[in-house]
């Protein structure tokens, strides 16, 4: 019945701390954060578990990131405006494909945005993904949070903040909705190697910046996620098992009548 517990990981923990911080009132609203280096050297962890919680950390909408000048707590937050969105969508979607609808139609856009707005260091830390992405193939690990910053970063480089929080809020909504499904499709078989290739298609697209192809594949990405999570909630193991028959390339190549 009982599994055995996990040690938490580090990033997670330095996530809680910084949070706790700015709930007991130590880290204000426009507050700057210490360095990399600097937290790094106070907590005696390394400058890459700091670097992964600053991001998700930015993700969750806690703090942003300025590049050249540092990290800061934010002073105005989207959530309470996004609120409405959110109770809505949670409340009046019956049929869950309309969710999936909404993800395709606002990530195809951005992915767009992303390839004629994309920074330097946008593109640098979206290539730092992808190489955590690969080192987790090769370790085992499921690489859910990748995933997750990854797209998050697609989304900041939109250069839209709006969109930003929004797709915060579509997020939220996948992650409760598709819980279950959104782990095992990380263990299916092959998974993770399919979704990598799916992943570097989309960054050499933004890095390119060439706005058609990256609509392409993102749209061809989340086809085949889409696909995948359904067929894990509805039909389960079985389902999958028949459409990896059918082979993956299908799967990501099939038209679903989207304009390219």
């Amino acid at each position: 019945m009982f599994k055995p517990v996990k040690t938490t990981k580090i990033y997670e923990e330095i996530i809680q701390q910084i949070k706790k911080l700015i709930v007991d009132g130590k880290l204000q609203p426009g507050d700057k954060l210490l360095s990399e280096r600097e937290l790094s050297e106070k907590m005696t962890v390394s400058r890459a578990s700091v670097r992964e919680a600053f991001s998700a950390l930015e993700m969750m909408g806690i703090i942003e990131i300025r590049p050249g000048e540092g990290s800061f707590v934010r002073r105005i937050s989207y959530e309470g405006m996004l609120e409405p969105l959110s109770f809505l969508l949670q409340v009046e979607i019956d049929d869950i494909l309309q969710l999936l609808e909404v993800r395709k139609i606002l990530e195809i856009e951005i992915a767009a945005l992303a390839a004629v707005r994309a920074s330097r260091d946008d593109l640098e830390e979206l290539a730092r993904i992808m190489a955590v992405m690969k080192d987790q193939i090769g370790t085992g690990e499921i690489g859910d949070v990748s995933d997750a910053a990854f797209h998050f970063t697609i989304a900041r480089a939109s250069g839209n903040a709006i969109l930003v929080r929004v797709m915060n809020s579509i997020s939220d909504l996948m992650t409760n909705t598709f819980k279950t499904a959104r782990q095992k499709l990380f263990l299916v078989e092959d998974m993770p190697e399919i979704l990598y290739q799916s992943h570097e298609q989309i960054y050499t697209a933004i890095a390119g910046h060439n706005p058609q192809l990256a609509r392409r594949h993102m749209r061809d990405h989340l086809i085949l996620v889409e696909d995948v999570m359904m067929s894990l909630k509805t039909g389960g193991m079985n389902s999958v098992k028949k459409m990896k028959r059918i082979g993956p390339e299908h799967e990501i190549t099939k038209d679903f009548g989207f304009p390219s």
